[in-house]
């Protein structure tokens, strides 16, 4: 009868019309880069990611206008095409920036570009600013949320920053090379005897890399292995 048709539809509008979707997480988050580092005739070269970012320059329109304004219309105008012409300037300098960070990033962290993770070599921002010339903040905050794509897979600026772990032959190793190594300890070791963490401590030091058991502990507590 109708009461029972409006019964059953008021019960399908509390549906949930895509049953997974409680299931899910939160939505995937795609990452465009903003940089591109390739091998190219043999050398390591920084390209800048300008797909979809328009050539801005000012409309000739305004030239014209000028023309015939008034002298109160005139000022306000210039006003605005000068804001303008800050904006664009500022936007080319970002980009200039962004490539002369990279482009000593890449100086800096060759080894990590020809070898992977294994290369990488402690690295501070104060290094990158004082080779291009900028105050150490610039550099934090043009790395910040950049990512650059490289053969070894997509990472974020910020993670050829790291610190360095001292070694017995007094040079400093990166913290995130002796994450590499452990990483690649623990994926080949036998899931039903894994090691323990004076074992990977162990292990490392044989392949010269000392490293203290608390802090292969750390480590693998920061990689969720």
């Amino acid at each position: 009868d109708v009461e029972e048709v409006i019964e059953y539809h008021r019960m399908m509008q509390d549906f949930e019309p895509y049953p997974g979707r409680g299931y899910g997480g939160n939505s995937a988050r795609y990452i465009t880069p903003d940089i591109y580092i390739d091998r190219r005739g043999g050398e390591w070269v920084v390209l800048l990611n300008e797909d979809g970012m328009p050539d801005l320059r000012i409309s000739r329109y305004y030239q014209k206008v000028l023309q015939n304004a008034s002298k109160k219309d005139k000022d306000y105008i210039l006003d605005k095409l000068r804001g303008a012409e800050f904006l664009i300037k500022s936007i080319n300098k970002r980009r200039k920036t962004i490539r002369r960070v990279t482009e000593s990033i890449l100086k800096y962290q060759r080894a990590f570009f020809d070898l992977g993770a294994s290369g990488l070599r402690p690295l501070v921002l104060q290094e990158v600013a004082d080779d291009i010339g900028v105050h150490m903040s610039t550099v934090s905050r043009v790395t910040r949320n950049k990512y650059v794509h490289t053969p070894h897979g997509l990472f974020e600026l910020k993670y050829f920053f790291s610190a360095g772990v001292r070694q017995q032959d007094g040079e400093d190793m990166a913290a995130e090379a002796i994450k590499s190594k452990i990483r690649e300890l623990v994926q080949d070791e036998n899931k039903k005897k894994p090691f323990s963490d004076q074992a990977i401590a162990n292990f490392l030091k044989e392949a010269g890399v000392s490293v203290a058991r608390r802090t292969v502990a750390k480590y693998r507590e920061a990689m969720g292995i």
